[in-house]
């Protein structure tokens, strides 16, 4: 579990400064997402109350999501809340979308896929994924509309380009490895509608399930905290094994392209998590430089300059392996997309 209060975090919580915007999530590392990157691009964090994964399911009934949102309307700490889920009962958002129209705050509304929207006279706002979330809540915090600059540094798109003109006409399917359920998720949503259909043992839609969580298919995203890899081990946010033997398998196809990884700090995650990679994936690319090719790496940490594990400790890291690294998970899978796509037109980074 996972949650802030009084500035308090616990489980897997990031170290963020406090300030105006709650968060209620029933998504682990959608909440750890979306406040890192409030954090990191100024604001603060009144609360952020988990609600666990599957609060806005049928059965559940959005319990906790209620009892959240009330806590937050009445907080004086908070002038805006942030609301994240995967996709929930239909039935069960729309409860728990009239208990947010009946108080006075605005609010952001991230259903995972939800396109962006505005009701007629309603303080709600809907977003597609944590980054559109993120930057919403602090436009509604700053009260002048205006968006933030995600990345004023464009010279990743050179990166990008690099990296997209070293690989060879075989190489044409991207390999997602998270750690991070959520942020395994959101990836498929970025990507799909760039490359089309995404494999995944926890995918959008029950057709694109792996038939061996083991074994890539196409374009995949493995989320690698799931149950079937985590009963009897440890969670890969602790321990980075599992994904090492997995990158070093990718890196064996000769079909792979592109690595994309997500790499998830706060208080009980690994002490070096990008450490822990480090080898791995200088492993792969000796594997891919023996075979005649190059292997692309594309990465997004989650956390803070607070975290125990320092947000620009742990980037160096991965740059000084040749990983390109971007600040939001929605933005290193679109950029993930646009290289193994070869730059097709169209796709914007």
């Amino acid at each position: 579990g996972t949650a802030i209060i009084n500035g308090t975090g616990l489980g897997f919580a990031n170290v963020v400064r406090r300030g105006p915007v709650g968060v209620i999530a029933a998504a682990g590392t959608g909440m750890q997402e979306v406040t890192s990157l409030v954090h990191n691009w100024g604001s603060g964090i009144s609360h952020a109350i988990g609600l666990g994964g599957r609060d806005l399911s049928e059965k559940v009934g959005g319990i906790m999501a209620i009892e959240a949102i009330k806590m937050l309307q009445s907080d004086e700490s908070t002038e805006v809340f942030l609301l994240v889920s995967k996709p929930p009962s239909e039935r069960i958002a729309k409860k728990v979308l009239d208990v947010v129209r009946q108080g006075e705050k605005p609010a952001v509304v991230c259903f995972l896929g939800e396109k962006t929207k505005r009701e007629a006279g309603s303080r709600i706002l809907f977003s597609f994924n944590l980054e559109q979330a993120a930057l919403q809540a602090l436009k509604l915090v700053k009260g002048n509309g205006k968006e933030l600059e995600i990345v004023k540094d464009r010279s990743f798109k050179k990166t990008a380009e690099k990296l997209m003109k070293s690989l060879d006409a075989k190489q044409r399917y991207l390999r997602g490895l998270f750690s991070g359920g959520t942020l395994c998720y959101e990836a498929q949503q970025v990507l799909t509608p760039i490359l089309g259909r995404v494999y995944s043992n926890a995918p959008l839609h029950k057709e694109n399930r792996l038939e061996d969580s083991n074994r890539s298919k196409k374009h995949t995203c493995v989320d690698l905290g799931e149950e079937e890899f985590t009963r009897g081990r440890p969670h890969p946010m602790i321990d980075a094994t599992q994904r090492d033997e997995r990158i070093l398998k990718e890196a064996s196809d000769p079909s792979t392209a592109l690595i994309l990884l997500d790499v998830v700090l706060g208080y009980v995650a690994s002490p070096d998590p990008a450490g822990d990679l480090l080898p791995a994936i200088k492993e792969a690319k000796k594997i891919a430089k023996n075979k005649g090719r190059s292997i692309a790496f594309v990465a997004h940490v989650c956390g803070t300059e607070e975290d125990p594990q320092n947000l620009k400790s742990q980037e160096e890291k991965l740059k000084s392996a040749g990983v390109l690294v971007l600040p939001t998970n929605a933005l290193a899978s679109r950029v993930a997309g646009w290289i193994v796509m070869r730059g097709k037109k169209g796709i914007e980074i």
